[in-house]
């Protein structure tokens, strides 16, 4: 049998902001087809790891590799293969909720754009309101619209902060599924999740984040990942 390769690997990645350590020698392997969900209270140390796992903020020590590359957000080949909403996405203030997906779209090579974003505003229920301005939408839509950024270009990996924040129960249903389906189609997911549907129905694996330099692997057969640490505070103590 052929050895896997990881798509994403964090090897002994540590941050820290003043005193406080939040990430301490943190360790993950990402492989397609698997959905890793962090999961923990508040202040646990959840979206610092995702940053970190993007290349949006840079660990103290550790190194970070997305398909054999040293992780940086400017790579285009990395750029290429992970989409993400991690926070409130910042629009094109002048753009239409369809413009604004219809130029990501094109800028990633999608082909036939315009059929694609049509399917995309349908499946998040965003058709009405394909006309609008992002700054006219409720928050609950503007949080579509964010999903829909990712669902409307090419992935490798998608990497998700909370991604059920301000959904109703029928739209968490929805991103369960849909979720559920692009990991069994080869989709690597990291996501971070008070949700326990949407972490039942998509999560090959949970890592749960229970204090510093504590961790617990719900997958006790993946030993390697056992040994996994990160620093949990509450409001930065």
């Amino acid at each position: 049998m052929a050895k896997r390769t990881p798509l994403l690997t964090a090897s002994g990645i540590t941050k820290s902001f003043g005193p406080v350590t939040i990430v301490d020698n943190f360790n993950l392997e990402v492989y397609p087809g698997e959905a890793i969900a962090l999961t923990g209270r508040n202040g646990a140390g959840k979206s610092t790891i995702l940053r970190l796992l993007i290349g949006a903020d840079r660990p103290d020590e550790g190194r970070i590799e997305f398909e054999g590359l040293r992780m940086s957000e400017t790579k285009p080949e990395i750029r290429r293969g992970m989409a993400t909403v991690i926070d409130d996405l910042d629009f094109f203030p002048d753009l239409s909720v369809v413009e604004h997906l219809d130029l990501l779209a094109r800028a990633h090579g999608v082909p036939d754009p315009e059929a694609i974003v049509d399917d995309i505003l349908e499946e998040v229920q965003l058709v009405p309101q394909s006309g609008q301005l992002p700054g006219t939408l409720s928050s609950g839509q503007r949080r579509r619209l964010a999903l829909a950024t990712a669902f409307v270009r090419p992935r490798k990996l998608l990497v998700l902060d909370e991604p059920e924040q301000r959904l109703d129960v029928e739209g968490v249903a929805w991103l369960a599924a849909r979720l559920k389906e692009e990991r069994q189609r080869g989709l690597a997911i990291i996501m971070a999740s008070h949700e326990p549907h949407l972490v039942d129905t998509v999560a090959t694996r949970t890592v749960r984040l229970m204090g510093p330099k504590r961790q617990l692997d719900d997958e006790d057969a993946d030993v390697a990942d056992a040994d996994t640490a990160a620093d949990e505070t509450e409001d930065a103590r």
